[in-house]
């Protein structure tokens, strides 16, 4: 059992997602659930990621109660995630004391200087530079947490392939408004 706990935007949505990533490419049958409050957890597989657990109902509380324990049983594992440690979630005991038993790790949000130092790692990986004056746009005109902060970078990096142009807060500015004017 492993929880992670954090405000929304650190990671830990990514976390788990990579995770349940890492154990498919090692030959696991692993899930993702992102929590709804009637989110019930039917799965047979043994390595399962239970995103926003102070989302469940009461119903859907005592089905990841169920499911810790078959886990638990059967030498699964189980992660989980929610804005709060266990025992500060409004949850039912059982299930409270359940994640706490594991391993509780509070995840931080990443400084301004790390997200600017991600989004440079990133473009690197894509096979780019990205300019310092386009990182300081996309810091001071999107969201600034990390997932929408690599969305945007993932969509400059494609528009710039697509027209043949290079990365350039014209572009960016042009990203934006295309973005914008889809919602």
């Amino acid at each position: 059992m492993l929880y992670l706990w954090g405000e929304e935007g650190c990671g830990k949505s990514h976390l788990l997602a990579s995770m349940v990533e890492e154990a498919r490419e090692a030959g696991f049958d692993a899930v993702h659930f992102s929590c709804a409050a009637d989110s019930r957890f039917e799965t047979e597989s043994r390595f399962v990621a239970v995103d926003d657990v102070e989302n469940l109902d009461d119903a859907g509380q005592v089905s990841l109660f169920h499911l810790y324990n078959r886990l638990k049983e059967g030498g699964g594992m189980l992660l989980a995630s929610g804005k709060r440690p266990p025992s500060g979630m409004d949850i039912r005991p059982e299930l409270s004391t359940r994640l706490g038993w594991g391993l509780v790790y509070q995840v931080h949000a990443l400084t301004d200087e790390d997200k600017r130092c991600a989004l440079r790692a990133h473009s690197r990986s894509r096979g780019f530079e990205i300019p310092q004056e386009v990182v300081e746009y996309l810091m001071h005109h999107v969201r600034r947490d990390l997932p929408t902060l690599m969305r945007m970078l993932d969509a400059l990096d494609e528009y710039s392939m697509e027209t043949r142009r290079s990365v350039t807060i014209p572009l960016l500015k042009e990203i934006i408004h295309l973005q914008e004017k889809d919602k």
